[in-house]
C-alpha cells in the first residue's frame, strides 16, 4: 500500500466537533501528505493551508467535485457537518470513490447511536437516520470501509461551550439528563484513531470502531471531574426537558436541522441511550481515552470568568 499519495480528508473545515481539522493535523504530524476538502475559501482554509495540507475546495454533494478532490488519492476519510444533505453528500463520495476504483480504504465517521438502529428502531432526528441509511449505503458500495462511531464528543455544546457559560455564570452545568450515564469522546481521540486507521488500513477494512470516554458516569460525576480540574466546585442542575427546550435551547436560533438533532440527542441521554462504554480508543491507540478531567484541565481558560 501507498503513503506517498495524499490523503484525503473532507470537512476539514467544520466547526462543531472539529473533527477533520484534528485529522488534519494528526496525519501531518504523521509526516503523511493531506488533501483538505473545504466548502469555500476563507480564513479557516487559508490555516489549513498554513499547516502544509494541500486544500481543495468542493462541494461534498456535488458527485464531480468530490472526483476532483479524490484525483490521485488511495485513502479518504468522509465526514461533514451535522446537516439536511448528509446522505446525498455520502452517496455522492461513495459514487465518485466507486468510478475511481483504486481506493485502499474509505474512513466513514458515523455515530453511535447508529448500533442501536435498524429499519425498524430509529429515532426521531433526521441526522441519526441519515447516518444509518448512510452506513448501508456504504456497505452496498463494495468499498474498502471502516466506519468510525464516536458517541457524544466533550467538545460539544452540552459539555463545552454552552457549560462555560452557566460555569462562568454560577458553577453549574444544566442540562435535562436526570441521573443518566454518559461518555463523552475527546475529538482529538477520534481523530487519531482515524489517523491510525488512515496510515495502515490493512488490518481495520471491513471494521466498525465505537469510540468512548474512559467512564460512563452521570452528570454530577461528569461535574465532580470539572471540579476537579478547575479547581473550584462545579455542580450539576437537572433541568426539566420543556424548560430547557425553551429557555437554553431554541433562544439560540439554530437551523432547524441541528436543533431537532440536539433536542433528540437531549431526550436519548435522559432515556439512557448514551450509557455506553468501549475499550476502542485503548486497542486502535494503545493508551486510554481522554477523560473529562483532563479534557477540562486542557481547556481550563475556557470555563475562567
Amino acid at each position: 500500500m501507498s503513503t506517498v499519495q495524499p490523503i484525503l480528508v473532507t470537512g476539514a473545515a467544520g466547526r462543531v466537533g472539529g473533527v477533520g481539522g484534528a485529522v488534519v493535523k494528526a496525519l501531518l504530524r504523521r509526516g503523511l501528505p493531506v488533501r483538505a476538502l473545504v466548502r469555500r475559501e476563507d480564513e479557516r482554509a487559508a490555516a489549513l493551508r498554513a499547516t502544509g495540507a494541500e486544500v481543495v475546495v468542493a462541494d461534498l454533494t456535488r458527485a464531480a467535485d468530490v472526483l476532483r478532490a479524490l484525483s490521485g488519492c488511495k485513502r479518504a476519510y468522509f465526514g461533514m457537518s451535522v446537516s439536511a444533505p448528509y446522505l446525498e453528500a455520502t452517496v455522492s463520495a461513495a459514487a465518485a470513490a466507486r468510478q475511481r476504483g483504486d481506493l485502499e480504504v474509505f474512513v466513514n465517521i458515523s455515530q453511535m447511536t447508529v448500533s442501536q438502529m435498524s429499519l425498524t428502531e430509529t429515532t426521531d432526528s433526521p441526522q441519526h437516520r441519515q447516518h444509518w441509511l448512510a452506513e448501508q449505503a456504504l456497505n452496498w458500495s463494495g468499498l474498502p470501509v471502516v466506519h468510525v462511531r464516536p458517541t457524544v464528543f466533550l467538545q460539544h455544546p452540552f459539555f463545552s461551550a454552552w457549560a462555560a457559560e452557566s460555569i462562568i455564570r454560577d458553577g453549574t452545568i444544566r442540562l435535562p439528563f436526570g441521573c443518566a450515564r454518559t461518555s463523552p469522546v475527546d475529538t482529538l481521540d477520534v481523530a487519531e484513531v482515524i489517523a491510525a486507521i488512515l496510515a495502515g488500513p490493512g488490518p481495520h477494512v471491513g471494521k466498525v470502531y465505537e469510540l468512548t470516554g474512559p467512564v460512563s458516569q452521570d452528570l454530577r460525576g461528569l461535574g465532580a471531574e470539572y471540579t476537579e480540574a478547575l479547581g473550584r466546585p462545579v455542580t450539576y442542575v437537572d433541568v426539566p426537558f420543556e424548560q430547557w427546550r425553551e429557555q437554553e435551547l431554541r433562544p439560540r436560533g439554530l437551523p432547524e436541522h441541528v436543533y431537532g438533532h440536539l433536542l433528540t440527542m437531549a431526550k436519548l441521554h435522559a432515556e439512557g441511550r448514551y450509557d455506553r462504554l468501549t475499550h476502542d480508543v485503548d486497542a486502535v491507540l494503545g493508551r486510554p481515552a481522554t477523560s473529562a478531567r483532563d479534557f477540562v484541565a486542557r481547556h481550563a481558560a475556557s470555563f475562567a470568568p
